[in-house]
């Protein structure tokens, strides 16, 4: 249950135009895999304009813990590799790159190393990590449940090789392995064998990261296989685009609203899956260009239901059901039933606290369907997942008098997302 403590009263703007600009920080995924990448390198690493969210300090704090010494100051972060070194406790929370990405980094270290995080992450998949570590030789104490809390019995090695892994539940699977393929005494070669990859453009950002800081990576996308040959990174002087998907509320304003809005600093070429809204948003009714200040989206008259298969973009699905919610026509959002497995059920969640305003969604195995319907105030439970706490946001735009629970979830992932919400939309 809910207390008035936990009640963010979401700002109402009404049909109001807007007219403004946002600076939206940095990429979730491309900080914590460059951090993990520059804890392998033979050279310290530069990271400019990092996101500094709780996802990112967990990381920051497993790698300390194995003995990386990082400096932070003034949107700069300097990472100094350094041997790896256990016993160490690494607290993972609900960080899903977190639990999936450090322990193998943390087979290359010495000693036990101690895995533990929130009681979500008790639920979260992991196996597939968990068993191609042991299949490379590496000892985990995980009580037969393959799951966290665990250790990994470290000795600084991973033999590396060739092995099959089902990586269908997520992408991050494969990308925990591949980030670190080239530590391995004989680098990698990954099959994949399972449903479909889901979050394709996470395991291209994966690969182009890893050619980056040197990396010789070979990709075969027909055969689902990757080759990451064994060798030395090197320190790199990097940028952090700021996170695309985490502009997806921002951006709805104008939709929702009227008027325009500019996110600054948006990138011509980019791997990020959030770039894919300059097309789903565009199909819905908005005008998105390019211009001097950034990527500009203005709203149409009203916001156009879609049907669209989500599997390679499922992150942006909590935004486009809120959208979906207020429009015109019915949407059919396809392709999502990994989403089960995130920070919660997200299908499950999105039909809930839409249809408790008065919506109307119907929740098939891995599709959600959406007929807009007059919405009404209410609390917006969020589940602790802060793409819930944003969709709902989006939805009080013009729905008055709608509390969301728990918005400091939306931490996860943004510095201050109440604080530059406001700022626009009121």
């Amino acid at each position: 249950m809910s207390d008035a403590h936990d009640l963010w009263p979401a700002p109402f703007r009404g049909r109001v135009p807007i007219q403004s600009s946002a600076r939206i920080p940095g990429s979730k995924s491309v900080t914590n895999r460059a951090l993990i990448l520059a804890s392998q390198a033979a050279s310290p690493t530069i990271l400019h304009r990092p996101l500094i969210s709780r996802d990112s300090e967990l990381m920051l704090q497993g790698l300390r813990s194995l003995g990386i010494s990082i400096t932070q100051a003034d949107e700069r972060w300097v990472v100094n590799p350094a041997p790896l070194q256990g016993p160490a406790v690494i607290d993972v929370g609900n960080a899903g790159t977190v639990m999936r990405f450090l322990p193998p980094l943390a087979a290359l270290a010495h000693g036990d190393i101690s895995f533990d995080g929130d009681p979500r992450s008790y639920e979260r998949p992991l196996t597939p990590v968990i068993k191609a570590l042991e299949e490379l030789g590496i000892e985990i104490d995980h009580g037969g449940r393959y799951s966290l809390p665990m250790v990994i019995k470290a000795h600084g090695v991973i033999p590396g090789g060739a092995l099959t892994i089902d990586a269908s539940a997520s992408s991050q699977f494969l990308s925990a392995l591949l980030l670190i393929a080239p530590s391995m005494t004989n680098g990698i070669t990954a099959h994949h064998r399972g449903g479909p990859l889901p979050s394709m453009p996470h395991i291209d950002m994966t690969v182009q990261m890893l050619r980056e800081f040197g990396a010789n990576v070979h990709v075969d996308k027909s055969a689902q296989s990757w080759r990451v040959e064994p060798g030395t990174l090197h320190g790199l002087d990097l940028r952090i685009e700021p996170d695309l998907s985490n502009a997806s509320p921002f951006l709805s304003i104008a939709m929702v609203c009227g008027g325009s809005i500019t996110i600054t600093d948006w990138p011509k070429q980019t791997t990020q899956p959030g770039d894919q809204l300059r097309q789903i948003f565009t199909q819905m009714g908005a005008d998105v260009q390019f211009t001097s200040g950034g990527l500009t989206l203005t709203g149409g008259e009203s916001i156009h239901g879609i049907d669209i298969d989500l599997h390679d973009v499922g992150e942006l699905t909590p935004s486009i059901a809120a959208l979906a919610a207020l429009a015109d026509s019915p949407s059919h959002l396809r392709g999502i039933g990994h989403l089960r497995l995130h920070e919660t059920d997200r299908l499950a969640a999105l039909t809930r606290e839409i249809n408790s305003l008065g919506g109307a969604v119907v929740e098939e195995e891995t599709a959600l369907h959406i007929t807009p319907a007059p919405l009404h105030g209410g609390i917006f439970h969020t589940y602790e997942d802060h793409r819930l706490a944003t969709a709902g946001a989006v939805i009080g735009l013009v729905v008055p008098n709608l509390l969301i629970e728990n918005v400091a979830t939306t931490r996860k992932t943004l510095t201050d997302f109440p604080g530059l919400w406001n700022s626009l939309a009121i």
